[in-house]
C-alpha cells in the first residue's frame, strides 16, 4: 500500500537495543568490528518499545528461534576445513553429493606413494555407513569406521574404488564429514546429504506476453491506476495485468486481460505484493506502482533481454524518471546472543559484464522485474503494511541476485489529492517502533541503520 520514500536523500537510523547496556553503531556506512559482535553508534535504543515484564521473555523465544534457523539453513555444518600442504591421500574435494539413505560410491579415493610392505587406510564418517562393495575380507564392513589394508598398492586403490556412503539418517539437506586417513597423513572431505529437486521450468512461449505479467499494487488511487493501465495498453495491449487492491471503498477496473483482486481494506503493500506474485502464471513479473506511466522509451523487453542472457539474475531493476536508487547492504552477523547489525547505503558492487549501465547491487527502486519462482521463495512480509521497500531486500539477502540497469526508464505522474491517501501515506510512530520489535526478533538484529 505504502513505500519508503525512495527518492529521498535522507538516511533513516535506529539501533535495535534491547539489552540493558547501549549499543554503539555508525550513522551511515559498513561496519568495522570483530568476527564476533557488532556494534552501534548514536542511535535511539528500541529497548524502551518492549516492557521490562516481556524482554526477558522475548528474548528467550528470540534465542531459539535463531537456533532452528541455524539447523534449517545448515548451519551446524558450517566446518572450516584446511587442506593439509603435501599428502599422498586423493579424494573428493568438493561436489560429492547423495541422495539421503541410498547407497553411493564415493569417487577418486586413491593412495598414492612409495613402495611399502603393506599399505593400510580408514575412513571413518558419523551419519552414514561404509562398505566396500562385492568385498567381504575388510574391518569394518557396514559400520561407521571402515579399515582397508594390502600389500599391493594397486590392489589397495582398486578397493578404494569401490568404497560406498550410506546416510542413516533421513534428511533433505545435511552434511557429513568424511576422515580419510594413511600412516601419519589425514584428510576431511565433505558429503553433501540433499534430497535431489524437481525443476520448476516456466514455458517462455512465443512473446513477450506469455513471458512477463505486469502487477501492480493499487490504493485509493484510482485515477492514477487507470492512467497507467492506458499508458501500459499503447504497446502491449495484450499483457495480462494484476492488480492487488486493498482501498477501503474498491471500485472496479475494467479492461481486457486484467485480473482485479479485492483485499479486505487496508492489509498492506507487502500483503499485495505476496498476492499479485501468488497469481503469476509466466517466468518473469514486472512490478509497478500505480502512479507510474509507460513512456514512449519504455519496454519491457529490455529486462527480458538481461535476464535471459543471465540466467543466474533473479532481479533486475530500472529507473523512475532520473531515480535508480542502487543500495548495498552491509551486514554483520554478530553473536548468537546479542544479534547482527546491517545497514543501507547507496551505490554498487560491480558492473554486469556484457551490459553497459548495468551493476549489481541488493537492492533496486520499486520498478524491477522479477523472477517469479526466485521471488516466491523470498517472499513479502505481510506485517509492512505502510513502509516497507528495503525489508524485501534485507530477506533476499544472500537469495536473490539483483542488478539495476540505466536506460530501463518508467515514468512518475504529477502527485494530486487523495483523499484518506495522506493518513495512510505517513504512519504514526507507533508503526515505526513496532517495525524495529519486529525487525529485533525476525532479523535476529541489534540494530538497523537506513
Amino acid at each position: 500500500m505504502l513505500k519508503d520514500d525512495d527518492n529521498s536523500n535522507k538516511h533513516f537510523s535506529l539501533a535495535l537495543d534491547f539489552s540493558p547496556s547501549y549499543f554503539l553503531c555508525p550513522s551511515i556506512g559498513p561496519f568495522y568490528d570483530s568476527p564476533s559482535s557488532c556494534n552501534c553508534r548514536n542511535n535511539q535504543s528500541a529497548a524502551q518499545f518492549v516492557s521490562n515484564d516481556e524482554l526477558e521473555d522475548l528474548q528467550r523465544r528470540r534465542a531459539e528461534e535463531y537456533r532452528q534457523h541455524q539447523i534449517r539453513t545448515g548451519r551446524e555444518n558450517d566446518v572450516l576445513v584446511l587442506a593439509p600442504p603435501n599428502t599422498p591421500l586423493q579424494y573428493p574435494i568438493r561436489g560429492f553429493r547423495v541422495n539421503p539413505m541410498t547407497k553411493t560410491l564415493i569417487p577418486g579415493l586413491a593412495v598414492q606413494t612409495q613402495n611399502r610392505d603393506l599399505y593400510k587406510v580408514s575412513l571413518r564418517v558419523q551419519k552414514g555407513l561404509l562398505s566396500v562393495m562385492d568385498e567381504k575380507i575388510v574391518f569394518g564392513q557396514n559400520e561407521g569406521n571402515l579399515t582397508i589394508s594390502s600389500s599391493s598398492l594397486d590392489h589397495l586403490n582398486e578397493l578404494l574404488s569401490r568404497v560406498t556412503y550410506t546416510s542413516t539418517i533421513f534428511h533433505i539437506k545435511t552434511e557429513d564429514l568424511a576422515y580419510f586417513s594413511f600412516e601419519n597423513h589425514e584428510v576431511i572431505f565433505p558429503i553433501e546429504i540433499r534430497r535431489r529437486s524437481v525443476p520448476n521450468l516456466y514455458d517462455p512461449g512465443k512473446d513477450i506476453n506469455s513471458q512477463v505479467t505486469v502487477l501492480v499494487k493499487a490504493f485509493l488511487r484510482y485515477k492514477e491506476l487507470n492512467a497507467l493501465i492506458q499508458s501500459i495498453r499503447v504497446n502491449y495491449p495484450k499483457i495480462k495485468i494484476i492488480v492487488a487492491d486493498d482501498s477501503l471503498k474498491p471500485e472496479k477496473v475494467v479492461g481486457d486481460n486484467i485480473e482485479h483482486y479485492i483485499m479486505p481494506p487496508a492489509q498492506g503493500w507487502f500483503a499485495g505484493r505476496n498476492l499479485a506474485v501468488s497469481q503469476v502464471t509466466t517466468k518473469y513479473f514486472l512490478w509497478l506502482d500505480d502512479d507510474f506511466v509507460f513512456l514512449n522509451e519504455t519496454r519491457i523487453e529490455s529486462f527480458v533481454e538481461v535476464m535471459e542472457a543471465v540466467p543466474e539474475l533473479d532481479v533486475v531493476g530500472g529507473q523512475v524518471g532520473r531515480n535508480q536508487f542502487p543500495f548495498k547492504l552491509n551486514y554483520k552477523e554478530g553473536n548468537g546472543e546479542e544479534g547482527g547489525c546491517i545497514s543501507r547505503f547507496r551505490g554498487s558492487y560491480a558492473p554486469l559484464p556484457g551490459f553497459k549501465g548495468c551493476f549489481f547491487v541488493d537492492g533496486v527502486v520499486n520498478y524491477f522485474m522479477g523472477r517469479t519462482d526466485a521471488v516466491r521463495k523470498v517472499g513479502f512480509d505481510p506485517f509492512l503494511k505502510k513502509v516497507g521497500h528495503s525489508e524485501f531486500f534485507i530477506d533476499g539477502l544472500g537469495e536473490l541476485l539483483v542488478v539495476t540497469c540505466q536506460g530501463l526508464i518508467i515514468g512518475h505522474q504529477k502527485k494530486t489529492y487523495t483523499p484518506n491517501y495522506r493518513k495512510y501515506r505517513h504512519p504514526p510512530k507507533a508503526d515505526s517502533e513496532n517495525k524495529l520489535t519486529h525487525h529485533y526478533f525476525k532479523n535476529h538484529l541489534k540494530c538497523i541503520n537506513y
